[in-house]
C-alpha cells in the first residue's frame, strides 16, 4: 500500500479557500440555534455564522459613515 492515500474527505462542513479557524464563545441556546437553521436550511454553521457576521460588519460600516465627523 506504498504511495496510496485518501483524498481529503470535502462535504458542506468543511470550509473551503483560504477561510482559518478559530475559537469563539456563545450562549449553548444561540448554538442550538445556529445548528438548526443550519439542518434546516442544509448549510454548515460556519457557513450561517459567516453570513451573519458579514451582514453586522456591513450595517456597522453603514452606521459610522452616516456619523458626523469630530473634526
Amino acid at each position: 500500500m506504498v504511495g496510496k492515500r485518501k483524498a481529503p474527505k470535502r462535504g458542506k462542513r468543511t470550509p473551503i479557500g483560504d477561510r482559518v479557524q478559530f475559537l469563539m464563545m456563545m450562549d449553548p441556546d444561540v448554538i442550538a440555534d445556529i445548528k438548526q437553521v443550519g439542518i434546516e436550511e442544509h448549510r454548515a454553521a460556519w457557513d450561517i455564522m459567516e453570513q451573519a457576521a458579514r451582514e453586522f460588519l456591513k450595517r456597522r460600516r453603514g452606521k459610522r459613515a452616516s456619523q458626523p465627523s469630530a473634526d
